[in-house]
């Protein structure tokens, strides 16, 4: 029971609601103070009374209705909606959204960091592959052999130069086919 007792005071909506019951108190009592020391005077200057309560008040049969008490909770519904508002909500929305937007780059940070690295990774075999023959198709049209070393076949194959299926690799019908080109440096 303890333990259930424990969790339920324990939660973030509780917890928010008890900083929320803090806050109120102290934001009313800004703005009683502020109802208090400078809005009642300014009524006083203007009325000639300190409160709104006796303001627009009637009495008939007995019975007092009175205006200003209305006006007067409602001028102190407005003063504490504004400074809630003002001293509260924008600063939390406002870091909120700074979070959101700090948030965004480091995502798009991120994944431009996993675009780069994509990028800057080894070739695979086949892209090995092309680009040797696209070397080779190079060499060829421009007639140039002599400077031909397919060193970039010897890494893709095992000791003893055969090929993996056990025939022979493309670096001896390299060599075969043009025997200059064979010789390392």
């Amino acid at each position: 029971m303890i333990d259930g007792f424990r969790k339920f005071i324990s939660r973030g909506n509780m917890i928010d609601m008890a900083v929320g019951v803090v806050m109120g108190g102290a934001v009313t009592a800004v703005v009683n103070a502020i109802v208090d020391d400078v809005i009642n005077p300014m009524i006083a200057m203007v009325f000639g009374k300190p409160d709104m309560s006796g303001l627009l008040a009637f009495t008939f049969n007995g019975a007092t209705i009175s205006f200003g008490a209305v006006l007067g909770a409602l001028l102190n519904f407005l003063v504490i909606a504004v400074a809630v508002y003002f001293c509260i909500l924008v600063p939390i929305n406002k870091f909120r959204d700074m979070s959101e937007a700090l948030l965004v780059k480091a995502k798009l940070k991120q994944e431009e960091d996993e675009r780069t690295r994509k990028e800057q990774a080894e070739p695979t075999p086949e892209e090995m592959t092309v680009r040797l023959l696209t070397e080779i198709r190079d060499r060829l049209a421009a007639g140039d052999l002599s400077t031909a070393t397919p060193t970039t076949l010897e890494t893709d194959l095992p000791p003893g130069g055969e090929s993996r299926a056990g025939g022979p690799d493309r670096l001896s019908i390299v060599r075969d086919r043009f025997p200059e080109s064979g010789e390392r440096r």
